[in-house]
Formats: structure tokens, C-alpha cells, sequence
């Protein structure tokens, strides 16, 4: 059994920011996925309060541990169009991580992070502001590819 998450923020304003990379996969993956062993949910509350959430789906899943637990979630790490599945491995700095972490207090279960930084080096705005921003049409289609990817690799796992 696996419990996948998906992190965003709630809310039509949010909805195409970069920030919400983790809710557009749980959307495809609630279409394409048919599955009894995994539980699929999207955060219901604002980015740097997942660890509740979290720790409430997972009491309330009282059979499922960390180790059933998939975080989806967007990555200024990485760039757009890449992504990476890791266990107990995750950003520099992320608020919906730092939160889940402290909430379950363990580092350990996987994230599956998608790249989201498509800032040019002479032009490089906050990390706070740019996720809140909205995907370009020309970067939606680099993210749909990347979201099928994911998709298919968890209907694997």
C-alpha cells in the first residue's frame, strides 16, 4: 500500500503557480491510476502547513507508516522539465518539507521532486516569489511531459 500526496496550495489563485506542481500530478494521477494498493490525496491546506495534513492522513491510515509515504512536491533545485524519486533526501530549503519533517519528526520517506527553477542567472527573482507564479504556456508543456512521466513510473512502483 502507498499513501502519495501531492503538496500545493488550495484555491483557484493558485492553482498554475509553480508551487502547485505536486497538486497537477495528483490531477492526472487521479484520472489515469486504478489501483486498491495506493491512496491518493492532494494537500487541503496552504504549503507550509502540510505536516498536518500529512500526519492526519496518515492517522487516519493507522496500517500505513513513512515508509508507505510519497511526497509530490515542486523543487527549485532542480530545473524545469527533470525530476528525481528520493528517500529521505529533499530541497535546501523548503517550507512544505521543513513542515511535513518536523510534524512527523522523520526525514525519512520518499519525495518525489519536480523541477520548477526556469529563472535566467541575470534576472533571478526570490524563490518565494517565483513559485507562486504561474507556469508560461511554453513552460505547461515542458510540466505536462514531466507529470506523464511521473504518472507512468508510479503506476510501477
Amino acid at each position: 500500500m502507498k499513501l502519495i500526496v501531492g503538496l500545493g496550495n488550495p484555491g483557484e489563485k493558485y492553482k498554475n503557480n509553480r508551487h502547485n506542481a505536486g497538486h497537477m500530478v495528483i490531477d492526472k494521477l487521479s484520472q489515469t491510476l486504478n489501483s486498491k494498493s495506493q491512496i491518493i490525496k492532494k494537500s487541503s491546506v496552504f504549503m507550509n502547513d502540510s505536516g498536518s495534513f500529512v500526519k492526519k492522513v496518515l492517522t487516519d491510515h493507522q496500517s500505513l507508516t513513512t515508509d508507505h509515504l510519497y511526497i509530490i512536491h515542486d523543487d527549485l533545485d532542480l530545473s524545469l522539465g527533470t525530476w528525481k524519486i528520493q528517500k529521505g533526501k529533499g530541497p535546501k530549503e523548503h517550507g512544505g518539507i521543513n513542515d511535513i519533517e518536523q510534524k512527523l519528526r522523520t526525514k525519512v520517506f520518499t519525495r518525489i521532486r519536480i523541477g520548477v527553477d526556469n529563472r535566467k542567472p541575470e534576472s533571478r527573482i526570490l524563490g518565494e516569489e517565483y513559485v507562486l507564479q504561474d507556469f508560461t504556456k511554453e513552460e505547461e508543456k515542458i510540466l505536462d511531459k514531466v507529470v506523464d512521466e511521473i504518472c507512468k513510473k508510479l503506476a510501477t512502483l
